[in-house]
């Protein structure tokens, strides 16, 4: 079994603080996987990520157009495959391409693809919690790319949760 961290937040701030953490990890050609319920806080997660890589503008969701490329310290693709119907589709959208850019590229709703990506990536999924606010934040390593990063990751992600 991959390593796991589980990191509470309670507050959108918090998630996009947890989010700019994990974005001073990353290092070009990263693969960040994105699951969880609709409205679990994907795109808030993104939009954390994004402002830490020195993003300007706003950063959406690309649920209609399925693919943002953003300009920060490392370039950002964004993508939401929530309406992919069929994992063919993967090849139409260039999804080779934008992992072999050197780019980071953070998918909302990857688990829909799963059996299109590369053997290494990092996975966060995003659970709900009680209240309306509150997530668990799950961060698994897929792949030997993250392992050695893990203890960064486990030192860094619950310290910008909890001083968000």
């Amino acid at each position: 079994m991959p390593p796991e961290l589980v990191v509470l937040t309670q507050s959108a701030a918090q998630t996009r603080a947890l989010a700019a953490a994990l974005a001073e990890l990353c290092r070009a050609g990263d693969l960040v996987l994105l699951t969880g319920d609709l409205g679990a806080g994907k795109t808030t997660f993104c939009q954390g990520f994004g402002a830490a890589l020195g993003v300007v503008g706003p950063i959406t969701s690309p649920t209609f157009t399925l693919h943002h490329r953003y300009e920060g310290r490392l370039v950002m693709h964004h993508l939401d495959v929530y309406r992919i119907d069929q994992i063919e589709e993967t090849v139409e959208l260039g999804l080779g391409e934008l992992l072999d850019s050197g780019a980071v590229t953070l998918i909302e709703w990857g688990d829909a693809i799963r059996p299109a990506l590369p053997p290494d990536y990092l996975e966060i999924a995003l659970e709900l919690g009680q209240e309306p606010d509150d997530r668990a934040v799950r961060v698994q390593i897929v792949g030997p790319g993250w392992a050695p990063r893990f203890a960064a990751l486990c030192r860094a992600l619950p310290a910008a949760a909890g001083g968000a």
